[in-house]
């Protein structure tokens, strides 16, 4: 039997792979609990300092698998959309709170969930043939996985509302100028490595920081001057407290390079 998700460990980088690929990486039961469990693990593993997220074939996702969901919906389940609670909230909640910086390798399509997985990285990489579809009401439904708080922050509340409602398609030029990609390479075949350049480069740096840094940006971008004040103080007392802080500082000092461990 094919893994749904594909676990690749190069260094400090760990690759997950959506492995559907004649499905467009729709997301079936058995996907979203391997994405689940396998994030929940790389929470506390120190060999992990950066995750890349991203899709087999030539879609990074195309959301939920609506074959699967029609199942559940024609046998009558009282509660037809218990996935969101079971799967797409933890996924959300975990991806979101890493403490460790995750990277978005989003090639061709990310649709519904798809996208909103793509949203919840910290910096998403796409190339000529991405498209973002925020394909939620096209079925009948509002948005999930995240979507209704990453959306906002990434293009805007008025900007949410219409992709949200009208559900057009974003392509790969116009999701650049948006914020929904990060950055923008010329070749589809270069999304991949240059997301796993990118997170090699951030599994170097201070990962304690990275980790302060998304709690920070969190708290800030719902709370109030004094609860980032707060946050900070609280991150600022955490990561002093680091080799890699102490290192950095004496590099520093001496006009060396320093050499991250993330601790």
């Amino acid at each position: 039997m094919t893994e749904p998700l594909l676990v690749d460990r190069t260094d400090a980088v760990v690759t997950l792979t959506l492995n559907r690929p004649t499905a467009m990486n729709a997301l079936d039961v058995a996907l979203k609990e391997a994405l689940r469990d396998t994030l929940a693990e790389l929470e506390n593993d120190r060999a992990c300092r950066a995750v890349v997220l991203a899709g087999a074939g030539q879609s990074f996702s195309a959301g939920q698998d609506l074959r699967e969901h029609v199942q559940t919906l024609e046998s009558n389940d009282g509660d037809p959309l218990h996935t969101v609670r079971a799967h797409y909230n933890p996924i959300a909640a975990r991806l979101a709170n890493l403490p460790k910086p995750v990277v978005a390798a989003v090639r061709g399509m990310a649709a519904g969930a798809g996208a909103s997985l793509a949203f919840l990285a910290d910096i998403r990489i796409g190339g000529p043939s991405t498209s973002f579809l925020m394909a939620f009401a096209r079925v009948g439904l509002a948005a999930d996985t995240g979507a209704s708080w990453t959306l906002p922050r990434l293009v805007g509340h008025a900007k949410a509302v219409e992709l949200l409602m009208l559900a057009e398609p974003v392509r790969a030029a116009e999701a650049c100028q948006l914020g929904l990609l990060n950055r923008l390479v010329e070749d589809d075949e270069q999304v991949l490595p240059t997301a796993q350049e990118l997170a090699a480069r951030l599994a170097a740096g201070p990962t304690v920081a990275y980790g302060a840094i998304k709690r920070q940006l969190s708290i800030a971008d719902a709370g109030t001057l004094a609860d980032a004040l707060a946050a900070e103080a609280q991150a600022q007392a955490i990561c002093g407290g680091t080799a890699d802080h102490r290192v950095a500082t004496v590099a520093f000092v001496n006009k060396q390079k320093p050499v991250f461990e993330g601790r």
